[in-house]
């Protein structure tokens, strides 16, 4: 889980770099065509079958995923490294508050008041949230820090969809293939809305990366989740923010003030505590496709 939150830091300096020079869909689209071909080759090699019969759950999966993608890309260019990585891992969190609005829709109050804990969990989140988007607004970055936000509303609704996903038999390898076709199709249709950028020049060799790096990320995620203890591995996810926070200091001399450092803790403790919380009423969760 270590070694995949690396990958995801490092596919966002990646991103980071190539973001002057490509648009948000564009690098969405090149990195779900170099994933199709990547999860492909892993397919195959482990002779799993790309044929499904659930193809409207992976179109909806498709729809809120590369929506989050589209997102977190936009936010990873807009804002420090460290801020937009925290606020797509406040996915646990919106999580959390699914199922407790889930359990207020169906009326079950006295679930609600044991749920007491995961509540305060929430709570502290979005005052997380609060305290990272203050600076951002000082800098005249809120449309930027918000659209950073919805990318972790959107991831945590991709989440739910695939755990629907596996629960009804889906291989990792086949969802998160799907999962790509989805990125480089709505990426290329959204090409043609937009100036699209030659690819022959220096700066389109970090859309390789890119795309390799996420594909390695998912990997390492998958064999974590399937081979190791859930509650660790959904933690030490949040390694990641710490990896995004070194790599924005000393490669873009990111400077955030003191109260966004206390709003990242926030939402890395609250995110963590709430992951113990809800692990009693979710199934193990699945790796995410980022």
């Amino acid at each position: 889980m270590i070694a995949a939150s690396l990958f995801f830091a490092l596919m966002s300096v990646c991103i980071k770099f190539a973001s002057p020079y490509f648009g948000p869909m564009e690098i969405v689209c090149y990195r779900g065509a170099i994933g199709i071909v990547f999860m492909w080759m892993l397919a195959r090699s482990r002779g799993v079958s790309l044929r499904t019969t659930v193809p409207m759950m992976h179109v909806w999966r498709n729809v809120v995923g590369v929506s989050a993608l589209a997102c977190w890309f936009y936010a990873i260019a807009a804002l420090p490294l460290a801020t937009a990585m925290t606020l797509n891992y406040m996915s646990g969190v919106w999580v959390a508050a699914f199922l407790i609005g889930g359990t207020l829709l169906m009326g079950r109050l006295s679930e609600v008041r044991r749920q007491g804990p995961l509540i305060v969990a929430v709570m502290a989140g979005f005052a997380g949230v609060v305290m990272m988007l203050r600076p951002t607004l000082e800098q005249n970055q809120l449309f930027a820090g918000l659209i950073g936000l919805m990318s972790g509303l959107l991831s945590a609704l991709a989440y739910i969809q695939v755990a629907a996903l596996g629960r009804v038999g889906e291989p990792e390898a086949r969802t998160v293939f799907y999962f790509s076709v989805g990125a480089a199709l709505v990426g290329a249709i959204a090409m043609l809305f937009f100036d699209i950028h030659p690819l022959n020049t220096r700066q389109a060799l970090w859309l390789i990366p890119i795309g390799v790096l996420a594909a390695l990320g998912q990997l390492c995620m998958t064999r974590a989740y399937t081979r190791g203890s859930t509650m660790v591995v959904a933690n030490l996810q949040y390694s990641g923010i710490v990896f995004a926070a070194l790599f924005g200091l000393f490669l873009f001399g990111d400077q955030i003030p003191l109260i966004g450092w206390l709003g990242m803790a926030t939402i890395i403790a609250s995110g963590m505590l709430a992951t113990f919380l809800r692990s009693r009423a979710l199934p193990n969760p699945p790796a995410e496709a980022h």
